[in-house]
């Protein structure tokens, strides 16, 4: 960009910075390429030694692909013949079909239909199921409360039993 009289200079200072910018990141660009270039010139002499073990390995790579296998290609020569692979037999997948056809059918969930399941419920049965455990609760109280009056008459029972027996004991000992 820059001519050898440098008449362009003076019309780049005049473009303002947006072309200083531009002109500083080549600077910085060209000043990494000749890093790199004397970078891989110092490397050289080191790796020669790397490049002829790399080649070593390109050529072992080479003659493993030297060897064709021919799989859909029918050859003409003889040698060629004797490279071809046999034909793949597919593998049955039928086994593996019926399995999964097995899992995806689906189990009877309900054996026999519930009417009582299909009739409709009643505007209160919300209620119902909200207030069946605390219906639950009252029912063992209750239950408690009966045992202890059963008890308690039976206690009573046994003292009037005991009061009889007693009065009548002492009747028979006066009518003797």
């Amino acid at each position: 960009m820059a001519a050898p009289g440098g008449g362009v200079e003076v019309e780049e200072a005049a473009a303002g910075p947006a072309l200083g910018k531009l002109e500083e990141e080549a600077r910085r660009r060209r000043e990494r390429l000749r890093a790199l270039r004397q970078r891989t010139l110092q490397n050289k002499d080191g790796g020669e030694r790397e490049n002829k073990q790399f080649r070593e390995d390109d050529e072992e790579e080479t003659i493993k692909h030297k060897e064709l296998k021919l799989r859909n290609y029918e050859p003409e020569d003889e040698e060629l013949k004797k490279r071809k692979v046999p034909q793949a037999k597919p593998a049955s997948v039928e086994d593996k079909v019926k399995d999964q056809l097995e899992a995806a059918k689906p189990e009877p969930i309900i054996d026999e239909v519930d009417l009582a399941n299909l009739a409709p419920r009643k505007p209160d049965w919300d209620l119902k199921r909200d207030v069946a455990k605390k219906l639950e609760k009252l029912e063992k109280r209750t239950q408690r409360a009966i045992a202890e009056l059963i008890r308690e008459r039976l206690k009573g029972q046994e003292e009037e039993l005991a009061s009889a027996v007693g009065s009548a004991k002492q009747e028979g000992s006066d009518s003797d």
